[in-house]
């Protein structure tokens, strides 16, 4: 079983987010932030479902959630799986 650890880059930008959605509605902000929590949770369940990548290799996948896009790292040898970060319209490298 695989164990999820996130990355400071994507603490960073979940807090972005957030700040934005919650500039509209804090209720909303914190639903989608429960929501997403629990869709991460998830991954180990299944990791190698959600798409590839494709400008990286096998093990990088994206989940998206609510028109954002999740990058993930599914690193085997270590039984871990890295939550890079989250955009949306923006390029993310």
């Amino acid at each position: 079983m695989f164990s999820i650890e996130t990355t400071p880059r994507f603490d960073d930008e979940l807090l972005v987010v957030l700040d934005f959605i919650a500039l509209d509605s804090p209720n909303r902000a914190l639903h989608f932030y429960d929501t997403l929590v629990e869709k991460l949770h998830n991954i180990p369940n299944n990791p190698f479902m959600y798409r590839k990548r494709a400008t990286m290799d096998d093990d990088t996948r994206e989940l998206i959630f609510k028109g954002y896009t999740i990058p993930i790292y599914i690193d085997k040898e270590k039984s871990k799986i890295f939550i890079l970060g989250i955009f949306n319209q923006n390029l993310w490298e």
